[in-house]
């Protein structure tokens, strides 16, 4: 018998959906760190980012214990169409747009490992990131999105065209003008990384 963390995605589902619980916890050991830093970029709160998480899990179990699940072996996509789903219903249910402010003012990072250095090498990894951050921030929503779901979530172009309902060239075309936007505003902000 494999060790749980050596099973596929597929073959962990099938072991929770047959009683072994020690296989979700495998599931969300593996996944949680992109599916936070998902939702915490889009609703840039890290307290609600983490109730958004548990309820990710929360409906990723219903799921699963209903049967619904459908197994395709694309566990991700599918944990991170739910992660989406209910960010947009929470601004959907605030009516706010998605620029809300950190209360504690935290950064993204925090939550990220980044790998040893020294203290100057992680203090100006920090900057740089923190810089990236604040200027994807400023981009318009669609491109934002794309951009943090390709490079933050690591979906492939066809995940990302499926969770955002677009066609796969439109989420290029918006990864395209997200990104010219961004040199143009470090141009502009001559701003170096």
């Amino acid at each position: 018998m494999k060790n749980l963390t050596q099973l596929t995605d597929q073959e962990l589902v099938q072991n929770y959906m047959n009683g072994n619980s020690d296989s979700l916890s495998v599931l969300v050991e593996r996944y949680k760190d992109k599916i936070f830093t998902s939702i915490y970029l889009l609703v840039k709160d890290k307290y609600l980012a983490e109730d958004i998480f548990q309820d990710v899990f929360i409906r990723i179990i219903d799921t699963l214990r209903a049967g619904k699940y459908n197994d395709e072996g694309k566990f991700l996509p599918w944990a991170m169409r739910i992660a989406h789903n209910l960010c947009v219903d929470h601004f959907r249910k605030v009516k706010r747009s998605p620029s809300i402010k950190t209360s504690d003012d935290h950064d993204i990072f925090e939550v990220l490992n980044f790998s040893e250095a020294g203290a100057d090498q992680k203090m100006m990894a920090g900057q740089s990131h923190d810089r990236v951050r604040k200027l994807v921030d400023m981009l318009p929503e669609d491109q934002k999105e794309v951009i943090i779901l390709r490079h933050y979530a690591d979906l492939s172009f066809k995940e990302i065209s499926e969770l955002t309902n677009c066609s796969i060239n439109t989420a290029l075309g918006r990864m395209r003008y997200g990104l010219m936007n961004l040199r143009k505003m470090m141009t502009e902000k001559q701003i170096a990384l």
